[in-house]
């Protein structure tokens, strides 16, 4: 597993109404984003930005690729330590600020997972494990704004 990784996608805009990008107002911001043998996602902009409210847009990616490699690395130190979780919602938050010149950048994510393990007495030792995660989630190490993590735990036996 050790190596190289290659993640292909393509981009196509979507969003031409027949006058290209004549002006700011006369093109969609609509976009499908596609990988090989995987459904289609359909993009926007942010609503703020002139983008289409039913569709996801960049920045709810960005957050949703952090939450999801934290997860997915949670879920495996866990497995391997013996804490056995039955349940994991991530309700993730972003915070993006615009810089004068009209460009912007994220400040910070914030992890909330509401994480249900089976017996009490794993709790403790289910928290450690974020910390573990964050360091060997792929995403998370490639931003330069903090990930933070607010868990809550439920466990099934007291």
């Amino acid at each position: 597993m050790h190596g190289q990784h290659l993640y292909k996608a393509t981009i196509e805009w979507t969003g031409n109404k027949g006058e290209g990008t004549s002006g700011y107002k006369a093109y969609d911001r609509s976009h499908t984003i596609s990988v090989e043998n995987k459904s289609d996602i359909l993009g926007s902009s942010d609503p703020a930005f002139r983008g289409d409210t039913t569709r996801y847009n960049p920045e709810e990616l960005l957050v949703s690729s952090l939450s999801a490699c934290h997860m997915l690395w949670y879920l495996h130190l866990c497995a391997e330590a013996g804490i056995v979780v039955m349940n994991y919602v991530d309700t993730a938050t972003g915070t993006m600020v615009e810089t004068p010149d009209g460009g912007g950048h994220f400040t910070e994510v914030t992890l909330n997972p509401v994480i249900t393990v089976t017996e009490a007495w794993m709790i403790t030792k289910a928290d450690a494990m974020h910390q573990v995660a964050n360091k060997r989630c792929f995403i998370a190490n490639s931003v330069n704004f903090p990930v933070y993590h607010k868990p809550s735990y439920k466990a099934l036996n007291k």
